[in-house]
């Protein structure tokens, strides 16, 4: 009797957590944009948020919207985005998933994740309070890790979407790795399973980093804190959760809105700077980021941008420029 009312309790706190209203303050970006706190329920860390950002545009009518999905090591801060969308008519909204940015609390090991489906109840309580203030046609967007997450969240709600477009940013198709670090992940996500909290050695260079924060080389601000050059490392049940996710896309996703893929033309290795790292991915294999597309079944469209970034809209100016082109020609015409 004890475990059915613990069940039934939970239900109603999860019920509770969907439907209730924002109450949005200030954001720390200023400029106008607002965040709520969404207290979703425990998991096995115990307290759980996210944090829904939103920029409200009194003068804007109709219901096109977006909901953009940051990466790993990562968390909304791109006010110049948010400006592009607005300009072509689209209301602002980001999140901010569990244990990143505005969302990661004291109990939490930032980025720490068992199952992907771990952010599917965030996704669904953003887009459900997107539809309570009036969207109706919503772009669902994803950078990397964003646009992994995205994929699989909108095969699991197929026919029953919250959303009408998807768009992927260099989605996190597939580890970028060769030898016998590629062959090791089936082990490492095995243990994952049984051993979740054991944290995997070794790093990664910060020159990524470094090519996107401005008083480096690059062009944009944001809070070291929520996006460090070099991430804590992660556990095995995270590396588990990512290779559980590439083997459901290497089998072929089934998307029931029209999907459009950003990749960039070229990937690049670099162990130390090279101003290449402008002009190119140095996160992901282009090549895997296709091939794993071209599985996608409907109405997938995937376009090349020349000389991008891993994250294509924090690409140097006239690359970001072509990229938000093709994505509001590709949303013009769907």
């Amino acid at each position: 009797m004890n475990r059915f009312l613990l069940l039934f309790a939970w239900l109603i706190c999860l019920y509770a957590t969907s439907h209730a209203q924002p109450s949005y303050q200030p954001d720390d970006l200023g400029d106008g944009f607002e965040k709520a706190t969404l207290q979703m329920p425990d998991d096995y860390e115990g307290k759980v948020t996210c944090t829904l950002v939103r920029k409200p545009i009194g003068s804007l009518e109709g219901g096109k919207a977006v909901l953009y999905v940051h990466g790993f090591n990562d968390y909304f801060f791109q006010k110049e985005m948010a400006a592009q969308f607005i300009s072509h008519g689209y209301r602002f909204y980001a999140i901010d998933l569990r244990k990143y940015g505005r969302s990661i609390l004291p109990n939490q090991k930032m980025n720490n994740l068992r199952d992907l489906a771990e952010y599917f109840a965030d996704l669904d309580t953003a887009l459900s309070i997107m539809r309570s203030e009036g969207c109706t046609d919503i772009l669902l967007s994803g950078h990397s890790t964003g646009g992994l997450t995205v994929s699989l969240y909108a095969q699991s709600r197929l026919g029953k979407e919250k959303f009408d477009a998807v768009f992927l940013n260099s989605p996190f198709f597939d580890f970028n790795l060769k030898g016998l670090q590629k062959k090791a992940i089936p082990a490492v996500s095995k243990k994952g399973r049984k051993k979740p909290d054991k944290i995997l050695k070794g790093g990664v260079s910060d020159i990524y980093g470094k090519s996107l924060y401005y008083k480096d080389k690059g062009e944009w601000d944001y809070n070291l804190t929520w996006k460090p050059h070099v991430s804590p490392p992660v556990n095995y049940g995270f590396i588990n959760a990512i290779h559980q996710g590439h083997e459901t896309v290497h089998k072929g996703l089934t998307i029931g809105k029209p999907v459009l893929v950003l990749r960039s033309d070229n990937s690049v290795y670099n162990k130390k700077w090279n101003d290449n790292m402008l002009t190119g991915d140095a996160i992901l294999n282009v090549e895997h980021i296709e091939e794993q597309s071209r599985k996608i079944k409907n109405n997938c469209t995937i376009k090349v941008v020349k000389n991008g970034m891993h994250d294509l809209i924090l690409s140097p100016k006239p690359v970001r420029d072509e990229a938000y082109r093709m994505l509001f020609e590709w949303l013009g015409n769907r």
